[in-house]
């Protein structure tokens, strides 16, 4: 019998140990590769691998919400009601100021209402910026971007789950300064029920329910400018400069609907409705001024969503 046709146990030795170093190769490959399901038919198909995306959000949101800077923004946004109502207290209050400020010796309800009007201009808008600049450019800056996007996240479920991050601070920072204005005017004043601007007194219930509602107008004024500053922050690397572009172009709006010149301008300017929730302070409450702010904020969303997407999309961020 020739060697080629010598029976497995009289193979020489160097064989042997060839073949089951092979034997261990294809047992290993085959333990590191995923599960799959053989049907009947004995094709072999892949598991599908669940979504991501809500463990990401809740991430996201987890990880905004550890943030010392976070917490100093809202602590920031509820000393204003705080000043406001001692001033108030101090001084005896004034028929000169915000809208709402001479109300606040008679109802302390209304310390809520004034600190929104003194935030929506200027202070909401700028922690708006802080936050929406910092989405994606933060991350750039920290080196982590690549790793996110590398992820099962992908790049249009990530600035997603960004925008859904900035988002919710948006509610957040509107709760923090009603509800903080409505506990320190409780603590510093008497509250009772509230006479609205078209004069007619409504329950303390009421009151509260139309605090809401002017707390979720502004959170639907200010998503406009989330992707804004979303898309501002695809354009760099540097999160400051998205975040100060950002508080720029909300104040650059509101200077320009100042201007009579522009009129035919203002109902396009994403701050052109920022201050129309007055409207749910009369009875009854009218709608016009909260559909016409959804609407325009959705166009923006909807514009600059699309920016974004086409910027992040093409970015290279693995270089």
């Amino acid at each position: 019998m020739s060697s080629n046709e010598l029976p497995s146990s009289e193979l020489p030795s160097n064989d042997l140990r060839s073949a089951a170093a092979r034997s261990d190769e294809v047992g290993a490959e085959q333990a590191i590769q995923p599960s799959v399901t053989r049907p009947a038919g004995g094709v072999a198909e892949r598991r599908e691998r669940p979504s991501g995306g809500w463990a990401l959000l809740g991430s996201e949101i987890s990880v905004m919400f550890r943030r010392w800077r976070t917490w100093a923004m809202l602590g920031a946004l509820a000393a204003i009601p705080l000043l406001i109502a001692i001033a108030v207290r101090v001084t005896g209050g004034s028929s000169r100021g915000p809208a709402f400020l001479s109300e606040i010796t008679s109802n302390g309800l209304f310390v809520a209402f004034t600190a929104l009007v003194v935030c929506v201009p200027l202070f909401l808008p700028l922690t708006i910026g802080v936050v929406a600049g910092d989405t994606i450019a933060g991350e750039a800056s920290h080196g982590t971007l690549r790793y996110l996007v590398i992820a099962p996240a992908g790049r249009l479920r990530l600035l997603a789950v960004k925008y859904a991050g900035s988002a919710v601070f948006c509610i957040a920072a509107a709760l923090v300064v009603g509800l903080a204005g409505a506990l320190i005017g409780m603590l510093l004043f008497p509250i009772g029920p509230v006479t609205l601007l078209s004069g007619i007194q409504v329950s303390m219930g009421e009151a509260y329910f139309r605090l809401l509602l002017i707390a979720l107008y502004i959170v639907v004024s200010l998503l406009g400018l989330c992707a804004i500053g979303l898309f501002l922050s695809t354009l760099t690397d540097v999160p400051v400069g998205a975040m100060a572009a950002t508080a720029v172009l909300a104040v650059v709006s509101q200077v320009l609907d100042q201007l009579p010149q522009l009129e035919g301008l203002h109902p396009w300017l994403f701050s052109h409705y920022w201050l129309g929730f007055g409207d749910f302070l009369r009875d009854p409450i009218s709608w016009d001024s909260f559909g016409d702010n959804a609407l325009l904020q959705l166009g923006y969303i909807v514009v600059f969503g699309a920016l974004a997407v086409g910027r992040f999309t093409t970015k290279d961020i693995l270089s």
